[in-house]
């Protein structure tokens, strides 16, 4: 089925069809559910030639990564947020511009991409603390939105973030309510936004617990198997080891535990281990029952989300700039347990 024919079954105007699949704001919300509706019933899928013409946009969101973070375009917890986002992009006819540049070549892409008319929104990823892309990209005047914050950035600017120092706080808290005072921290790469504060979380409930916090058993570096692993063994060959981990991931967490295992310690009675677990689709954190404790959030329901708040930017120009901060939930598995 095409837009006339749609557009006749519905006795509409063309425009006012199309402008009601796109959320134009002139359109009320009666005949925008009353379309959607129709769209969804007789599998109307739109031109994305005609709908460019007749809406002046490109119908494209871009994600632009730099190569060095191209390891991001083979990370689970990335592909996950790109299929929630893709989902939504799909049920609003938009397609998905994806480019990976050279470092010194990212903001000229951003402003390529800007300037071309290319795409009609962009989904800014792993920001740092002072991120310079937010500024650059307000100055070009193009909708954005963050996956995360940059928190000395003081500009509005619309994001989606966990609220990374909380989980994190929550999840020490529960290792010290189980008698653990050694507690080593294996975070992420700590030029970036989540995980400044997830080691925040991580010190503040150390500090409320009165435990002192011993930089011999923090590490920082990028979130696999192969670092937690290597991490893990240092701490365990320290003079005063952990009797528990806090990872920032579940695939360092994996790391950690075959460190364990090699030891021949048993995970959840001698080792505790807690993580942040992004509840990814390709690693299931256990099939019936959670294997790690962890702090879980949804990266795929954050991808959706991401894209829902980018679309409507994009619909609705003069509305105020969105910004939403999710908590992550603690799910007990066989992970930890009291401190031996």
């Amino acid at each position: 089925m095409n837009l006339r024919e749609l557009s006749e079954r519905l006795n509409l105007s063309q425009t006012t069809v199309s402008r009601a699949l796109n959320g134009y704001p002139e359109v009320n919300e009666q005949t925008r559910k009353r379309v959607a509706e129709a769209a969804a019933r007789f599998n109307y899928r739109p031109n994305i030639r005609a709908q460019t013409l007749a809406t002046g946009r490109s119908m494209s969101i871009g994600h632009i990564i730099p190569f060095s973070n191209q390891n991001e375009m083979v990370n689970i917890v990335f592909a996950d947020f790109i299929a929630g986002a893709g989902e939504i992009y799909a049920q609003h006819g938009y397609s998905m511009s994806l480019s990976l540049v050279r470092d010194e070549d990212e903001l000229s892409a951003y402003r390529g991409v800007a300037e071309k008319g290319a795409v009609d929104g962009i989904i800014v990823h792993s920001p740092t603390r002072d991120d310079p892309r937010i500024a650059f990209l307000a100055e070009l005047d193009i909708p954005f939105l963050v996956h995360g914050r940059a928190s000395e950035v003081t500009k509005p600017y619309a994001w989606l973030d966990v609220n990374n120092k909380r989980a994190i706080e929550t999840g020490t808290q529960h290792l010290l309510d189980l008698g653990h005072r050694r507690i080593g921290l294996i975070n992420g790469e700590e030029r970036m936004d989540f995980a400044q504060r997830r080691r925040e979380g991580y010190l503040s409930a150390l500090t409320k617990a009165n435990v002192a916090t011993d930089t011999a058993i923090m590490r920082s570096g990028e979130m696999s198997e192969p670092f937690g692993h290597a991490s893990a063994h240092e701490m365990l060959d320290g003079a005063k080891p952990p009797t528990a981990f806090v990872a920032s991931s579940i695939v360092s967490a994996l790391g950690i535990r075959r460190a364990v295992e090699e030891r021949g310690l048993a995970m959840g009675s001698e080792i505790s281990i807690l993580c942040f677990d992004d509840e990814i689709s390709y690693l299931p954190n256990g099939r019936t029952a959670p294997v790690f404790t962890a702090m879980r959030s949804s990266v795929r329901a954050a991808g959706r989300r991401c894209a829902e708040l980018l679309i409507d930017q994009i619909s609705r120009p003069d509305q105020e700039l969105q910004t939403e901060l999710w908590d992550a939930e603690l799910v007990t598995g066989t992970s930890t347990g009291p401190c031996p």
